[in-house]
């Protein structure tokens, strides 16, 4: 496998997520399943149900990296317009896509036939493959280096379920949690030192408030197990130098 680090981004569709009437669940989900395939979410923008904008955002994030996922937006109802601004956005028509035509007539057989509002979610951009959907029948969509999945959460993780092992990615990451009552800022000097001593490793700090006391988790990431291990063994002697008692796995 690669050491370099493969990158993806989301793009959330939905005025529902905008409003706050839907939370998201998707980009945690998504950022977990995309570690386990050795690639790290770098970022993520959440538009709204207009064209131009899913267009610019699409265009923007997947030339910066090596994978674009969206979310939202391939229902049969009129205002998921997903298709259509992908579509516009890569440059090619829309089409109905045979094979997922043939996935939908016979999941709608025995629930009152495929209308014209359900053939809608046999519409991709043309070129496109079809990534299966156990769930509802309509199946996601992948034009090269762009993955357009549905928005609901569970359906989103059958799709992803479908993907696992077939893109290209490097060495997943791994992390150990660590946690001290202590505020961030009294250490930040001493985490910046521990990081900078140990190559290809990364810690987070993630302070908190809790029963009237300040504390914080520290996680401590890298793309092997002795690395992790050996920074983690150094941070928490350096805490503990300092006078800080340490829960490993954090608090």
């Amino acid at each position: 496998m690669s050491e370099r680090i493969w990158t993806a981004a989301l793009v959330v569709i939905g005025d529902e997520i905008l409003s706050g009437r839907t939370q998201d669940k998707n980009v945690a989900q998504l950022a977990s399943w995309l570690n386990v395939q050795g690639i790290r979410l770098g970022e993520v923008r959440i538009v709204p149900d207009v064209e131009d904008a899913i267009v610019e955002a699409v265009n923007a994030l997947r030339a910066r990296n090596d994978y674009l996922f969206t979310t939202g937006g391939i229902g049969p109802t009129h205002d998921d317009i997903t298709v259509d601004a992908i579509a516009a956005a890569l440059g090619v028509p829309v089409i109905v896509h045979p094979e997922a035509r043939a996935v939908l007539e016979r999941y709608y057989e025995t629930r009152g036939g495929l209308t014209d509002a359900r053939l809608r979610m046999a519409r991709v951009p043309e070129g496109a493959d079809l990534i299966p959907n156990r769930m509802s029948g309509a199946p996601g969509i992948r034009w090269g280096n762009v993955f357009i999945l549905a928005g609901v959460p569970h359906i989103t993780a059958g799709m992803l379920d479908a993907l696992t092992g077939t893109l290209e990615g490097g060495l997943p990451v791994l992390s150990r949690t660590v946690g001290a009552w202590v505020a961030e800022s009294e250490i930040a000097d001493l985490l910046g030192e521990t990081e900078r001593a140990h190559a290809g490793v990364a810690i987070g700090s993630y302070p908190f408030f809790r029963d009237g006391r300040t504390g914080a988790n520290f996680v401590v990431r890298a793309t092997g197990q002795e690395l992790v291990d050996r920074c983690v063994a150094a941070l928490i002697d350096a805490l503990r130098a300092v006078g800080h008692d340490v829960i490993d796995g954090g608090i």
